[in-house]
């Protein structure tokens, strides 16, 4: 099995909530409550550069800009194939990788921009009206991995920590809606 299929699957999903996206609604609140939906388009797209960063060893562009007023799925594209590309390379997943908040195995860096583009691709979804039952397999997974990995410390208030407190989550709802519940997400 091709390592990296995870991840593909999760740039598609959310590549697909993102082409259903319309310019009126990038004003629209979103479920992190301190970033709208344009903001979010922003942060899925400047969050691959960050990713392929830790993935070569070099620093972060720093680059800061409004994909959301352009076209936006162009960026995501060029992005998420430069991403993919660094997760790809011989031993990618295997070494360790240092960010800045601590090494860790290429493998484990995957996981988080599996999570962060998934999470964020469901928040898409919710704010703008989409279905959020995304990649039913690939979501549950990822809800294994979160509920195995994230610790209470990482949790806090929005804009103060990486993940909420877990939410409740009505009972039967799909694995997208469980994994933003455990992430702080009101579904």
């Amino acid at each position: 099995m091709n390592p990296t299929a995870p991840l593909e699957a999760v740039f598609a999903s959310t590549r697909q909530v993102m082409a259903n996206i319309q310019a009126d609604q990038m004003q629209e609140a979103t479920p992190c409550a301190s970033w709208n939906v344009g903001e979010v388009i922003n942060h899925v797209i400047g969050a691959q550069d960050f990713w392929v960063a830790g993935m070569t060893g070099t620093p972060p562009s720093g680059e800061s800009q409004n994909w959301a007023e352009g076209d936006y799925l162009a960026a995501y594209d060029q992005a998420t194939s430069a991403a993919l590309a660094a997760f790809q390379e011989d031993g990618a997943l295997q070494k360790m990788v240092a960010l800045p908040f601590g090494e860790m195995p290429g493998g484990a860096v995957m996981g988080l921009a599996m999570n962060d583009t998934f999470t964020h691709g469901w928040d898409l979804a919710k704010a703008t009206g989409q279905d959020t039952n995304l990649a039913p397999e690939i979501a549950q997974a990822i809800l294994g991995q979160a509920q195995q990995n994230i610790q209470e410390g990482f949790r806090g208030e929005d804009g103060q920590a990486p993940f909420g407190q877990a939410q409740d989550c009505p009972e039967g709802a799909c694995a997208a809606d469980q994994l933003a519940a455990f992430l702080g997400r009101q579904v």
